[in-house]
C-alpha cells in the first residue's frame, strides 16, 4: 500500500522469519544504532532495485509481484533476509518543478545501476562515507543524491561519539527524509 517512484529508498529491519538466516540477520541488526538497518533503492520500471549488502557487492534484484517479501529475493540478495519498514522519499517536500525532480529520479537510478553493473564491492570502512570504490546501503544512497546536490547526511553522530558523523546510517536517512510506514493488515 505504499507508494514507491523511481529513486525512493526501501528502508528495512534486518532479520525476517525464524529460520536460522533470519536469526543470523536479526543478530546482525543489533549492531546497526536504530530501527531502520537498510536501504535499497528503488529504480523501476517494475519492481527493480539496488542495494549493497548481502552478496558483498552492489546488486541489482527485482521485487516480485509488487510485494516486499524477502523470501521470494533470498537467492538474488545473497541469502539477506529483512522486514520492510517503510519508504523513505529524499525528494518529498523539496518544491522541485516536476521536470527537475524527474532528472534527479533518472540520475540516481542511473549511478545505483552503474555501481551495480561494475559490481562493486561491499564498503566495510563505514567511516568513509565518501568512497565511490565501495559502497555500504545507505552510502550508495547518500552518493547517488549527493551527485544531485541534496545531501542525505545530518551529520548526527553516533552515540555521541566524535569522527562518526561521516557515517551515513539507514535510521539517518530515515529520519531525515519524509516517510511512510506500510498500514497495519
Amino acid at each position: 500500500g505504499l507508494t514507491v517512484r523511481t529513486g525512493d529508498l526501501i528502508c528495512t529491519t534486518d532479520g525476517a522469519g525464524r529460520d536460522i538466516t533470519g536469526l543470523f540477520w536479526r543478530l546482525i541488526g543489533k549492531l546497526i544504532p536504530g530501527d531502520v538497518d537498510h536501504v535499497s533503492i528503488f529504480v523501476g520500471p517494475g519492481g527493480r532495485c539496488v542495494e549493497a549488502g548481502g552478496k558483498g557487492r552492489v546488486v541489482a534484484f527485482e521485487i516480485r509481484g509488487g510485494i516486499w517479501d524477502e523470501s521470494l529475493m533470498r537467492d538474488e540478495r545473497g541469502m539477506f533476509a529483512d522486514t520492510l519498514y517503510g519508504v523513505a522519499y529524499p525528494l518529498g517536500n523539496r518544491g522541485l518543478p516536476s521536470t527537475e525532480e524527474e532528472r534527479i529520479r533518472e540520475q540516481v537510478a542511473a549511478y545505483c545501476l552503474a555501481q551495480a553493473e561494475a559490481g562493486k564491492p561491499y564498503n566495510i570502512n563505514f567511516f568513509n562515507s565518501s568512497s565511490e570504490n565501495a559502497f555500504y546501503c545507505s552510502q550508495l544512497a547518500y552518493r547517488a543524491y549527493l551527485k544531485e546536490g541534496i545531501n542525505l547526511n545530518t551529520g548526527r553522530q553516533v552515540a555521541r561519539i566524535p569522527g562518526t558523523e561521516n557515517i551515513i546510517l539507514p535510521q539517518e536517512i530515515w529520519d531525515g527524509c519524509p516517510h511512510e510506514r506500510p498500514r497495519e493488515a
